[in-house]
């Protein structure tokens, strides 16, 4: 990693996340929903590098992403319509976002095209994140379910 990287992750405090890249929680409500057993909002910084991807996973509540610095960071999702990519990033006029929706129960995982580069963004998960329903896919799982996109199921699946 770079100076600049390195620094980024002490300064915010980010640790290694299980699906690539690092993290740290920025938000968690006091409220809870009480017949889930569930904060109603968490929100955590995300930072990903070239060289780390975050693997394809679902989880069971609607994710925010917001751009902050760095290069674009695309999210690849996967459903019954195949592989569709979305890039965050500050250059709106050649087609990124400054934000971007990944509905509940959503295959997906992203990357950083950049090459020696990183992306951090912001996600606020509603009903708040628990790993509980954190679901982290094989390659051989999605390769059955999506045979058509071998090279991105395997670039993000171990």
């Amino acid at each position: 990693m770079t100076t600049e990287l390195l620094q980024l992750v002490e300064r915010l405090e980010l640790l290694p996340h299980p699906e690539g890249g690092f993290y740290k929680e920025t938000y968690r409500s006091e409220e809870t929903l009480e017949l889930q057993d569930r904060n109603l909002l968490t929100s955590i910084y995300f930072l990903l590098t070239s060289e780390n991807v975050s693997h394809f996973h679902r989880i069971k509540s609607d994710e925010l992403w917001y751009y902050h610095a760095g290069s674009a960071v695309t999210v690849h999702t996967l459903d019954e319509k195949g592989h569709t990519a979305f890039k965050l990033g500050p250059d709106v006029a050649n087609g990124e976002l400054p934000f971007y929706l990944v509905k509940k129960d959503t295959i997906f995982g992203s990357t950083v095209e950049a090459p020696h580069s990183y992306g951090l963004v912001s996600c606020a998960v509603a009903p708040g994140f628990d790993f509980r329903d954190f679901e982290l896919f094989e390659r051989k799982e999605l390769l059955e379910l999506f045979p058509d996109h071998v090279e991105i199921v395997t670039r993000l699946t171990r």
